[in-house]
């Protein structure tokens, strides 16, 4: 196939004719159909009328982009590595619209294909996904609650993939964690806002948001069991301690969700607390939950300074993790500061297992001079 490739924000166009196995009269085109010019003729969802209709479409040499014939995963795996910032704030852009206008018809659709870009983006680099949650990225289009969903999302699907779930189970945790709170996503940020104790009406919310977020998805057309009893009992504990019933049945999908959530909030600041440090969350996960191996692969999974924590050289140099190290304690570090801590002018990758880069300790953004965007990490990681 030849494709007329010009860089990652133009198109990449194929002929027409190369995709013909996939049209039909009468049909809803899967992609849309451009001129030799590129200029647009037929946007996707249209149909082409008759058989002598489409061959003259062959015949004037109309293109297609071939990323709408792409699948998710396609698209990321595919995708040049300078492209990946655009793919992630798309598809936290579409996990945005899927679960803020829920239940809606075609929701399980919308899901469906936001859920896959964003796995497509973690399976390519679980390091970006990580510093997704220890940054906050996501910018302001994405509520905090949507945001909060898909940190636990993530976190959720590294530590199945750790613990060697299968793939299906995987991307079920996945989409529990990004439904579990469908009830309240306007009351989290709410609560992240507020100073103030609960009112009797958000305590009541918020102990019944579970199973009133159950009733949502049963509204949207979802009918898988093991979905709608893990969101159910995401905040059931196994000691009979929890809500919204007190029960001990919890499962391993709710428990999984549950401890993700637990770590996802840890990391996320609010008005009236600072977010943790990546070592003194893990460290509280490990030492509420001792011994449960999904806390022990969590911790594992993250470690101690996972991509996105600023730390500190024994050098005194100030720098951000971009990377996961050939061990815990030695992560791939971009020093912001000189020694001085004077701001460098570019960021400078530095190797932690030398003694005088080695990693003194975890420290607060306010640290640093400068934030260091998700486009940034792209060349940090791959210089």
């Amino acid at each position: 196939m030849s494709l007329a490739y010009t860089s990652w924000t133009a198109m990449p166009y194929a002929p027409l004719a190369t995709v013909k196995q996939r049209l039909s009269v009468g049909a809803p085109l899967p992609c849309s159909v451009y001129d030799g010019d590129q200029t647009l003729l037929l946007a996707r969802g249209q149909t082409i009328g008759t058989l002598d209709q489409m061959d003259a479409l062959f015949e004037r040499g109309a293109l297609v982009d071939i990323t709408e014939l792409q699948s998710p995963l396609e698209r990321v795996l595919h995708a040049p590595r300078e492209a990946l910032p655009r793919l992630w704030g798309e598809g936290l852009g579409r996990v945005n619209q899927a679960l803020m206008h829920a239940p809606i018809h075609g929701f399980t659709v919308a899901l469906d294909d936001a859920s896959g870009l964003v796995l497509g983006l973690v399976e390519r680099d679980p390091d970006l996904a990580i510093f997704q949650v220890l940054r906050q990225e996501g910018g302001a289009d994405v509520e905090y609650g949507v945001r909060r969903s898909v940190h636990t999302a993530i976190i959720g699907y590294l530590v199945a993939q750790r613990l060697a779930w299968d793939p299906e189970e995987m991307n079920k945790v996945f989409k529990i964690a990004l439904t579990m709170n469908l009830s309240m996503l306007a009351l989290q940020g709410q609560l992240a806002r507020q100073r103030c104790p609960l009112t009797a009406e958000q305590r009541a919310d918020l102990v019944s948001h579970p199973l009133r977020s159950v009733e949502l998805l049963l509204t949207a057309g979802i009918r898988d069991d093991d979905w709608l009893q893990a969101v159910a009992r995401h905040h059931e504990m196994e000691d009979g301690s929890g809500y919204p019933t007190g029960r001990g049945d919890v499962g391993e999908l709710a428990s999984l969700v549950r401890r993700a959530d637990v770590y996802s909030s840890k990391l996320s600041s609010r008005s009236h607390r600072d977010a943790l440090a990546a070592d003194q969350a893990g460290r509280q996960m490990f030492m509420q939950d001792p011994g449960h191996p999904m806390t022990a692969a969590l911790v594992k999974e993250f470690g101690i300074y996972p991509p996105g924590c600023h730390v500190r050289l024994e050098s005194g140099a100030v720098g951000i993790v971009v990377q996961r190290g050939p061990t815990v304690t030695t992560p791939i570090v971009a020093c912001l500061t000189n020694p001085r801590g004077g701001p460098l002018p570019v960021p400078q990758r530095v190797d932690t297992s030398l003694p005088k880069n080695a990693v003194k300790g975890v420290v607060g953004e306010a640290a640093a001079p400068v934030r260091v965007s998700i486009d940034k990490l792209i060349s940090l990681t791959v210089g």
